[in-house]
């Protein structure tokens, strides 16, 4: 922020004829004209013709009292009773802080600098309101800093950098607002802590960082026996529904291979039945043929199987042999005897009971003749 005041006037005036510089109107030739890329050291002499650059304000006095402010182009000056008192910049310019010591809400000394963005919005207050607005300004933004960093501790003062400077430049903006000035933004440059201070930080971000790696370590480690856990526990369970659903397949499987083997046997047994009804007398003796063979060869299996064979007593009496096992069949099928008998007696045939014995005697002779060729094999 640029500001010259008629204290900065110097002591040589010039009254020939007005000019803008280098153009030769008037001016001593010896005297140099400042251009309006740099900062000017000395205030602008009254040549009756001036010419404002763009972003600069001049303000004029007229007999030592304010008259008006001169706008960017072409301004004309009265010789003598006008005067360029002020000339104010409106561009927006930076302020350096210098280095300064504060002390945080848990009484630890910083040093900190800044820089202070600030930018002239009226050009009358800024050139009559305060003596040196840029020196204002910096002392208040020093004052301000320490004000809001005491309300903080170490650890905000480095997390809240922005709220900080928020704050700052609020606090400037208010006070600054009679000066003409407003501040746009502060920036904190550099802060600096003790080197104990420096060093107990390191030695705590060390410890945090082993505490988040210790922690980090403990959690992979327990989420690793979780899921080791999980999983055998869903093993476990998988396998015991496994088996469960291989017992209820071989149930079921034996189930209905038991009740396909049942409903086989029915069949036959109705089958037989049958046929027995159908064949009357020559299916007894069949069926009296089929035991006794059935008696012989189970005899004839103990024999092979082992080395003790229990026996009948009446071995040699084969005859007496094939009795048992017709009087076996005889107990066996007592029931449809009894049946066949009582049709026999309804129809009154003699020749069908004569018939019966013929082929029960008959039954009895292959028996008997099975049994002698089995006995002649062995020999």
């Amino acid at each position: 922020m640029a500001i010259w005041s008629r204290r900065q006037i110097s002591s040589s005036s010039n009254f020939g004829l007005p000019g803008p510089p280098g153009l030769g109107f008037g001016g001593s030739s010896g005297s140099s004209s400042p251009t309006y890329f740099q900062r000017q050291t000395s205030l602008p002499a009254n040549t009756i013709i001036r010419f404002v650059p763009q972003q600069t304000a001049w303000i004029v006095e007229r007999m030592g009292k304010f008259n008006r402010i001169l706008d960017p182009g072409l301004a004309i000056l009265m010789p003598v009773i006008d005067r360029i008192a002020y000339v104010q910049s409106l561009k927006e310019s930076a302020i350096e802080i210098p280095s300064q010591s504060a002390i945080t809400a848990d009484n630890v000394t910083l040093e900190l600098d800044g820089v202070l963005y600030t930018r002239v919005f009226d050009a009358y207050k800024a050139s009559y309101g305060v003596e040196d607005a840029e020196y204002a300004i910096g002392q208040l933004a020093q004052t301000t800093m320490r004000s809001e960093i005491g309300q903080l501790t170490l650890d905000h003062v480095l997390k809240e950098r922005a709220n900080l400077n928020s704050n700052i430049t609020q606090a400037i903006n208010e006070a600054a607002q009679e000066w003409g000035v407003v501040c746009l933004r502060y920036e904190i440059r550099d802060i600096h802590a003790p080197e104990g201070v420096v060093a107990a930080m390191h030695r705590q971000v060390t410890a945090e960082r082993s505490k988040r790696a210790e922690i980090l370590e403990s959690e992979g480690q327990r989420q690793s026996a979780i899921n080791i856990a999980e999983g055998r526990k869903q093993s476990v369970i998988l396998a015991s529904e496994a088996l469960k659903a291989e017992q209820i397949n071989t149930a079921s499987g034996e189930a209905e291979a038991i009740l396909l083997k049942a409903t086989a046997t029915a069949r036959g047994i109705d089958a037989v039945a049958e046929s027995i009804q159908k064949g009357a007398s020559d299916a007894q003796s069949a069926i009296s043929l089929s035991v006794a063979e059935k008696y012989v060869e189970a005899f004839g299996k103990l024999a092979k199987e082992g080395t003790a064979v229990v026996v009948p007593g009446n071995v040699g009496d084969m005859g007496g042999m094939i009795a048992s096992a017709m009087a076996v069949y005889g107990k066996v099928s007592e029931g449809q005897k009894k049946v066949l008998q009582t049709r026999t007696i309804e129809a009154g045939s003699s020749t069908t009971e004569n018939s019966g014995t013929t082929g029960s005697a008959d039954a009895r002779d292959a028996v008997l003749e099975s049994f002698e060729k089995t006995a002649r094999s062995r020999k």
